[in-house]
């Protein structure tokens, strides 16, 4: 038999015509999203639009296993990309096919495909996990906390990594199915609707659907044992608050707050339009941390904001980010101007509203309340720099910016501005110049430089509603001095101050 001997350079000429292009241009996805603050926080490549949760958690031990199955589009040929994720992982498929992980840093793990990922194509990527959440530290702090009958999952500006792998940045959001398994008699608590839930063998499986896009550290989980309240809201959205059953001195404070969430929202909506997503509701478990989170649909509440009394001002603020955070969401972290400082003033307009302190009022107080010196002048609310993302002056000069809007342009247009730049940007992310942009547009007037004062240049600014302005919208044309009486709100909205020391 003659063996045919193909020369090398006919070889590797074949070889091409069989390897695709794709595969052939193919390269690793960036480590991160290209986040300023945080450039670990998600990762670069592809762009997940669906993430499925299957999981089961024991309290007595922490243990969590887990199979997150994630549907993600390639946005350029992947041989290999990231996700974001800390716990122990045993195996991963692409498309069905085993790929090769590994894992560094403290959050990446790197998956090498089968087959290079071919950019426009949807592909699946499934993780199979186990792990106590509460032993995985990021410099020294979780976003795990566990309770006396369960956990917690519920951070910011990261949440995710502690128990699903995901593209972890608000840049990417997703719809969500959590299915939880937990021993019968504790409950699991998620985002969005409970879809069903079933008992076999001891244990309860709650089956959760969160069908409008949401960022990765606004999903939730919450394991324990919870008194739960259940109803509807006037057009029919069902609504869910749950209670750890030992919030001891705080549970009176937090259901007489919490409870006010239809209300509360059903308020919001004439100021910011239609409630954006399928479930309302809120959660407070036994921890002892202080701060609230706008997780979305279902905000966190730590028992500590309820400790001197209710207080439905927080719920106003967590409430407020379902449009300011949660649907409008950051395009970069530098931009947390664009959820806290309307989520802060949406307070303002709540003591408006139940005449406890008009908003100039409350601007007024918060301005003069702090002396030129002061270094809180000095943080920049539209870039405030990671060390200051959750500073003072992000809420409280932010807001005093807000009215600043409101009396330079009257609140005809303001308020037409408050509530279509919610629609205008429904489940996507903006910028602050984005918004600033969209002021000017329905203002029809110039307000760079307005913004440019109140948000990037430090110092304490001159605070004077134009003559012009106030004769429309209400408001006094001297420069403020501090109020003779400090506004009835004033002490509760000055508790929630530490809503996100995480």
């Amino acid at each position: 038999m003659r063996r045919k001997v193909i020369a090398p350079s006919v070889l590797a000429a074949s070889l091409l015509l069989v390897i695709p292009a794709s595969a052939a241009s193919a390269g690793p996805g960036a480590p991160g999203i290209g986040d300023s603050y945080y450039p670990a926080s998600g990762n670069g490549g592809y762009d997940v639009s669906h993430y499925d949760l299957r999981l089961q958690y024991q309290p007595k031990t922490d243990l969590l296993e887990g199979t997150a199955t994630l549907l993600a589009t390639a946005k350029q040929d992947l041989s290999r990309f990231n996700l974001d994720f800390g716990l122990k992982v045993s195996e991963i498929r692409v498309n069905g096919v085993k790929a090769k992980f590994a894992t560094s840093g403290t959050q990446e793990l790197e998956v090498t495909p089968a087959q290079p990922l071919q950019k426009g194509k949807e592909a699946s990527v499934v993780v199979k996990y186990s792990g106590k959440p509460s032993e995985y530290k990021v410099d020294g702090w979780s976003a795990w906390q566990r309770t006396p009958d369960g956990g917690i999952a519920a951070q910011e500006p990261d949440s995710a990594a502690w128990w699903f792998p995901s593209n972890d940045h608000p840049l990417d959001k997703a719809t969500f199915d959590v299915s939880v398994n937990v021993p019968d008699g504790t409950q699991a608590i998620s985002n969005g609707v409970l879809q069903s839930q079933s008992s076999r063998l001891g244990w309860t499986r709650y089956n959760w659907r969160s069908n409008k896009p949401q960022a990765t550290y606004l999903a939730t989980l919450a394991v324990g044992k919870f008194d739960i309240t259940t109803d509807k809201t006037a057009s029919g959205l069902p609504v869910l608050n749950a209670y750890s059953k030992d919030l001891g001195d705080n549970a009176g404070a937090a259901r007489a707050s919490v409870e006010r969430t239809t209300e509360v929202a059903e308020w919001l909506e004439g100021v910011f339009g239609p409630y954006p997503f399928n479930a309302l509701g809120g959660y407070v478990p036994n921890v002892p941390s202080g701060f609230a989170l706008e997780t979305q649909t279902r905000p966190f509440y730590s028992p500590r904001q309820f400790a001197n009394g209710a207080n439905v001002s927080v719920v106003v603020h967590e409430l407020a980010h379902q449009w300011y955070g949660d649907s409008v969401s950051v395009d970069n972290w530098k931009d947390i101007w664009v959820n806290e400082g309307f989520a802060r003033y949406s307070q303002w307009l709540w003591s408006e509203k139940e005449g406890e302190g008009t908003a100039q009022e409350l601007a007024d107080w918060t301005y003069a309340s702090r002396p030129a010196e002061d270094p809180f002048w000095q943080v920049k609310p539209g870039d405030p720099g990671a060390e200051n993302q959750f500073h003072g002056a992000v809420y409280d000069r932010g807001a005093i910016a807000i009215q600043a809007l409101r009396n330079e342009i009257g609140d005809e247009k303001f308020f037409k501005i408050l509530k279509g730049w919610p629609t205008e940007r429904a489940y996507g992310n903006a910028k602050v110049g984005d918004f600033v942009r969209y002021a000017e547009k329905i203002s029809g007037k110039p307000l760079a430089q307005l913004f440019d004062t109140w948000l990037y240049t430090p110092g304490k600014p001159a605070f004077a509603p134009p003559a012009a302005a106030a004769k429309g919208a209400g408001v006094r044309s001297q420069a403020p001095a501090k109020p003779a009486a400090e506004p009835k709100s004033w002490k509760k909205i000055a508790a929630t101050n530490n809503l996100h020391e995480h």
